[in-house]
């Protein structure tokens, strides 16, 4: 019979907490269908220090993070009982929470590989009165993979096509890929390049607005060959998958260090818009040359400006949000976190070794019970 999750996400710009109550079928795994979705936005304050934190900064104290920990969760647990009350629905129906917390370093390739995402499940549990499934990232670590990306299993299961070779785009803080070939094939994903984090830091730092709406503001610059040149220069980009990033890679003070200190503020915002338009498209193109169709989803498609120039940069390939195909695009990581909690209650892998690198499939994150 269909069940009720509920998927929990703050992304690499913690731009809010993303709320998503889906009917899941086990009987039928591709079946995810968004019932009710918001986004919820952080206290000011606390967004201001959870950003710090994700580009590199340090906690105070280990007081400190433990509170912060504990603010996360009571903030994520405040979203998920606000959600079902909007929904109507009790939270005596939903099996469980799927809760990837918010990331504040992400570290893949220190000697002692690890990743931290905060927002302590047991308090969501106790608040929700919902069991909570966390932590959901450092199980691939520990298996030798990056523990990111995490959604491609969902992203085949409700979007691939095996008449077509397609891709998904998700364009949050950092952008990733999903490659799904046709006929079916081993499905592979991995980051491509900053998407929202550098541009909403920016705009933010220049003009005091949280994001640049509908990319008007880097509308008005021009593209700063230059600059674009140094930025494409980091050798991340050439990295092969699987690889993996965040703010903690692509941050101000990474843009700062390729400034030549001239440059008129929305000429970088338009630049940075490029950056991502290049990245993502250069990416697709070396990893999977014969796609067809680029799905995308997450904050950067309602930039018609970026949108645009991605299809620009992808000559033959059909560029379309994936609402196109029944999938709100605003909503698919907190509905792929309900997916995984799903998955891990029913003792099956969520990881794709081929995707984060790890030495096998995983079964993922910590269960915290109601």
């Amino acid at each position: 019979m269909p069940t009720l999750f509920l998927g929990l996400i703050s992304g690499t710009s913690a731009d809010g907490i993303d709320a998503a109550l889906v009917e899941l079928d086990d009987t039928d795994r591709s079946r995810c269908r968004l019932l009710a979705g918001r986004t919820f936005p952080w206290d000011p304050d606390l967004r201001a220090t959870l950003v710090a934190l994700g580009q590199g900064g340090e906690p105070g104290s280990l007081d400190e993070l433990g509170e912060l920990d504990a603010r996360v969760a009571i903030a994520f647990a405040e979203a998920a009982n606000a959600l079902l009350r909007g929904a109507g629905v009790a939270a005596s129906r939903v099996a469980a929470i799927g809760s990837h917390g918010q990331t504040v370093r992400h570290r893949p390739h220190a000697t002692y590989p690890f990743t931290m995402q905060i927002g302590n499940g047991s308090r969501i549990a106790e608040l929700t009165g919902i069991t909570t499934v966390s932590d959901l990232r450092s199980r691939d670590i520990a298996a030798g993979g990056h523990g990111a990306p995490l959604l491609p299993a969902l992203h085949a299961a409700l979007l691939a096509n095996g008449d077509e070779p397609r891709a998904v785009l998700n364009l949050g803080g950092i952008a990733n890929l999903t490659l799904l070939p046709a006929p079916a094939g081993s499905v592979r994903g991995f980051d491509c390049g900053p998407a929202n984090a550098l541009l909403d830091a920016w705009c933010e730092r220049h003009t005091g607005e949280c994001y640049d709406a509908d990319g008007r503001w880097a509308a008005s610059g021009r593209v700063d060959e230059a600059l674009l040149r140094r930025l494409l220069d980091e050798p991340w980009f050439a990295m092969p998958p699987p690889k993996s990033s965040g703010r903690e890679q692509f941050h101000l003070g990474w843009l700062a260090r390729r400034l030549s200190g001239d440059e008129a503020a929305a000429d970088v915002q338009r630049t940075l818009l490029e950056l991502t338009a290049a990245s993502a498209a250069a990416a697709l193109l070396a990893q999977q040359p014969g796609t067809r169709r680029l799905l995308a989803c997450g904050g950067g498609v309602h930039n018609p400006l970026l949108m645009q120039r991605i299809a620009a940069r992808l000559s033959g390939v059909q560029v379309e949000s994936t609402a196109a195909h029944g999938v709100d695009p605003d909503f698919v990581e907190a509905m792929g976190f309900a997916w995984l909690a799903r998955e891990t209650l029913a003792g099956r892998p969520g990881n794709l070794p081929a995707v984060t690198g790890a030495t096998g499939p995983r079964i993922l994150g910590a269960i915290h019970p109601a």
